[in-house]
């Protein structure tokens, strides 16, 4: 990620920043079904902003009352200071990229972007150029004069990009945009599609379930749970510092150990857990009372093995599964409780010197300032 990008996706945490998008209260039913439940967001001019969760969470309703396609039961929804709750889809500032790419099969590259030029005021000098411009952003200038038929999965994704791009709107709606593509090419997309949005300084906002594709291209990211919002953060914030055992889950792998508190001093909190056998040592800067109920979680990639004894946060167990991926090697560890936890490591050398192995016993350990207590 660029210098720039960090700089300029900071926009949202200056209060006197008005957002583009004002999504106040909104609620919306399909019969007894709430598929967005009161839901309240912000979302800033220039973000690339994901919509991130599972199947039915309520994201892809979200977006759809974005675009106008889907009526709001209650609330409103505001784009730049305007309410648009019952505007027209036309009349927004607004352009969708759908999931399918809906081209036209009968027209070219070319005709396809231009047509949703055609009510625009452009003479047809200007209209041409637009398309020019288009294509030579999303570099399918070569492809001008093809069908959709003629194209890769690739290839007609960027021509959706482009003419979604062709009439300039404020925001760019994106309905699983990389969905039909294959791994290797939809890695290298997701890089394109924030080069672009940096390039125009359109806000960008992303329907998505891989969570992998939200965390490479978001300035932030809205967790989405059974039509509310979980937690509201920038990648790496949600990574490292999860708001909720949802959203520990749902992002990356992570070893979730059930405790409650033996005491809290200063920053330093005591978790006691029959899971690890012991205590637990976590950095905490909000208050915690003894014996509360509490998950203490640990990234996989943050523990490491040791030969130390009696080091804070230390256990002991037996590796049971192991699988490399070429880069890392994940090792499944059963603890003497029966609980099982994760660790990797990064794979630098070709061969280890000692490698481990099945049924082998080891000590592994982790800092207090690398796990976190979660409390709801």
């Amino acid at each position: 990620m660029s210098q720039s990008r960090t700089l300029s996706s900071q926009s949202w945490s200056a209060p006197e920043e008005e957002p583009i998008v004002r999504i106040e209260n909104v609620t919306k039913r399909f019969g007894d079904v709430y598929a967005v439940d009161d839901m309240s967001l912000d979302i800033h001019r220039g973000e690339f902003f994901s919509l991130l969760g599972a199947s039915g969470c309520g994201k892809t309703t979200l977006l759809r009352m974005l675009a106008g396609f889907e009526t709001p039961t209650s609330g409103r929804i505001l784009i730049d200071g305007q309410d648009m709750t019952a505007v027209a889809p036309y009349n927004r500032p607004v352009n969708m990229m759908f999931q399918s790419y809906a081209l036209f099969p009968h027209m070219t590259v070319a005709q396809n972007i231009a047509y949703g030029l055609k009510n625009e005021p452009l003479s047809r000098a200007e209209r041409r150029e637009r398309v020019t411009a288009m294509m030579s952003l999303v570099q399918i200038q070569k492809l001008a004069t093809r069908k959709p038929h003629q194209l890769s999965g690739g290839q007609r994704q960027r021509v959706a990009l482009a003419r979604a791009l062709a009439k300039q709107p404020k925001i760019l709606l994106l309905d699983e945009p990389l969905g039909a593509l294959d791994k290797k090419l939809r890695e290298q997309t997701q890089f394109e599609l924030v080069n672009i949005q940096e390039r125009l300084g359109i806000t960008f906002i992303v329907v998505t379930h891989d969570q992998e594709e939200a965390m490479t291209m978001s300035s932030r990211i809205a967790l989405l749970n059974e039509g509310r919002v979980e937690q509201v953060d920038s990648p790496r914030r949600m990574y490292e510092f999860p708001s909720s055992l949802y959203a520990a889950n749902f992002i990356g792998s992570v070893n979730i150990f059930s405790g409650f508190v033996i005491s809290h001093e200063g920053d330093v909190a005591i978790i006691g857990s029959e899971e690890t056998g012991g205590e637990l040592q976590v950095h905490h800067s909000q208050p915690l009372t003894p014996g509360m109920a509490v998950n203490v979680a640990i990234r996989p990639e943050k523990i490491r093995v040791t030969t130390d004894t009696g080091s804070a946060n230390q256990v002991t167990g037996v590796i049971k599964e192991i699988a490399y991926l070429g880069d890392v090697s994940i090792y499944h560890v059963d603890l003497p409780s029966g609980k099982r936890m994760q660790f990797t490591q990064s794979n630098i050398q070709a061969l280890a010197e000692q490698p481990l192995t099945w049924d082998q016993t080891v000590s592994l350990t982790w800092s207090s300032h690398s796990c976190g207590v979660l409390t709801q």
